[in-house]
């Protein structure tokens, strides 16, 4: 078949759909400076090095992705304007011919090619490796065309590219991915700016955007770990978005009158994982106690006033494969104590609860208060988001002993906060299970759906049963906003700024 016929067949509804999509956000009012306060500064702005909420709030809007979501969460067009499974393991692309990078050299089918094999290269090491690896060959097939090859049939390949970052093979393929981090080239909406260290990072739109134009002339990302402070600024009008509040804050700019709150029901799961390669955590019955030690109730009504929601396997409801039924560890303190009593090694020693700013410090410190109740010794060892994610990312045996996180693989998959969470060949994995390991790499192959939810359950169940890590609840993202930006959250927690609007 002639591949540019194949692509224009192809290519017409979705091209629609995308039309649809940014036809929504055409009438954004202007506005020259828009203020943002995450919690920290990005860790990196190579889109393959990093996808921690701090780096993705701002490189997410300095590249394209292969795909996206549109504010419903359906899987619309970027840079790919169509697709097509041409087997179990091949998917045909549509590439646009519109897009010019940033520093205006036209974005081709070789850059496609370039970003997936980068991204899955294993001597690249990025941390996203997990979620890409089932791809095993991208090549040009036609003028406008790419083909992507898997190991085996991927049902998880459309929503994992939904996080596939485009960039200039001319570029990348020049620089160390430090040195891209210093002076990266995207075709997204907003173009890279200045990169004060410890300060924010600014962004400029992009004019010669092929796709819907953000309202904002600059975008400043300030990295202000206080949350307090990040309120007061919203207050005082220094900022016009701030992230990551917790509900006493959320009700503090409520009531005051200045700002609005703005909050969504995210993908992003809270868990506590235990570090079962080290000792005394080596023993299930520990795990099995810490689970029955944390009140999760407590947590999410006492502490997140009710906001998020708690959920027993390692999904939320905004994943494919939520399985109703899956019973995790109810609050039994008294059956904590007896199995720490009945372990072989007693654990007298401090085991580490390792955090960072950008979790809530209130839940750390409830699990920390948890476990110290029914026995255990546990020290909160903080640092910096950058730190932390180097530390959680490395073998089991150099790995924290106990860890509170939240997930988002921005997929909306289970491949995509599973597979990395407890499969053994994944370094943000504690667990080593064979059974588990084998249905996990089932389940990213299989294509019915119904089968493949099950096989999730059963993966659920295995891990409950040996306590490898604990599910909390399915987290709620709350933000303060200026009262005249108008922009409606989503579960997967993209900040895409020309998806905002201002309105006098």
């Amino acid at each position: 078949m002639n591949t540019t016929t194949r692509a224009a067949r192809f290519a017409l509804p979705f091209l629609l759909s995308l039309g649809a999509a940014l036809s929504a956000h055409s009438t954004a009012s202007a506005k020259e400076l828009l203020t943002i306060d995450l919690v920290n500064e990005p860790s990196s702005l190579d889109p393959h090095q990093q996808w921690n909420p701090d780096s993705y709030y701002v490189y997410r809007n300095i590249f394209d992705n292969m795909v996206t979501r549109n504010d419903a969460g359906e899987i619309i067009p970027q840079i790919a304007t169509a697709w097509e499974r041409t087997s179990d393991t091949e998917t045909v692309f549509a590439i646009r011919d519109d897009v010019i990078f940033h520093d205006g050299t036209p974005l081709t089918p070789e850059d496609v090619v370039f970003s997936v094999e980068r991204i899955t290269d294993p001597d690249f090491a990025s941390p996203q490796l997990g979620q890409f690896n089932k791809i095993i060959k991208a090549e040009v097939t036609g003028e406008h065309e790419v083909t992507l090859t898997t190991d085996g049939a991927y049902p998880a390949l459309l929503a994992q590219l939904v996080k596939l970052s485009i960039v200039p093979k001319h570029v990348a393929e020049t620089m160390t991915s430090a040195e891209f981090n210093e002076a990266p080239i995207g075709s997204g909406p907003y173009v890279f700016a200045t990169w004060q260290r410890g300060v924010s990072v600014k962004v400029t739109k992009n004019p010669a955007y092929w796709g819907d134009a953000g309202p904002f002339d600059t975008v400043v990302f300030r990295g202000v770990p206080d949350a307090a402070t990040r309120v007061a600024n919203l207050q005082a009008g220094t900022s016009d978005l701030v992230v990551t509040l917790n509900t006493d804050l959320a009700q503090q700019v409520e009531n005051s009158g200045r700002g609005k709150v703005l909050t969504v029901n995210t993908e992003r799961v809270a868990y506590f994982a235990m570090n079962g390669a080290l000792s005394p955590l080596d023993q299930p019955d520990l795990r099995k106690a810490i689970g029955h030690a944390i009140d999760r109730e407590a947590i999410v009504d006492g502490l997140l006033g009710g906001y998020p929601q708690i959920v027993d396997q390692l999904l939320s409801p905004a994943h494919f494969g939520w399985t109703d039924g899956i019973e995790g560890y109810n609050y039994e303190p008294e059956k904590a104590r007896a199995l720490i009593a009945g372990l072989d090694t007693a654990p007298d020693m401090e085991l580490g609860l390792a955090t960072s700013p950008v979790f809530d410090q209130r839940v750390v410190q409830a699990i920390q208060q948890m476990l110290t109740d029914v026995g255990l010794k546990v020290g909160i060892q903080t640092s910096d988001m950058a730190t932390w994610l180097k530390d959680q990312q490395t073998s089991p045996d150099q790995a924290p002993m106990l860890t509170f996180s939240r997930w988002s693989c921005a997929c909306q998959d289970p491949d995509g906060i599973m597979y990395p969470l407890l499969h053994s060949s994944s370094n943000w994995s504690r667990a080593s299970d064979p059974e588990m390991d084998a249905l996990l790499d089932e389940a990213r192959s299989e294509l019915n759906e119904a089968d493949r939810a099950a096989l999730y359950a059963r993966i659920n169940r295995i891990a409950l049963e040996n306590a490898y890590i604990l599910p909390l609840y399915q987290a709620a993202i709350i933000y303060g906003a200026a009262e005249q930006l108008v922009w409606q959250p989503t579960s997967n927690e993209s900040l895409f700024l020309n998806r905002m609007s201002w309105s006098e």
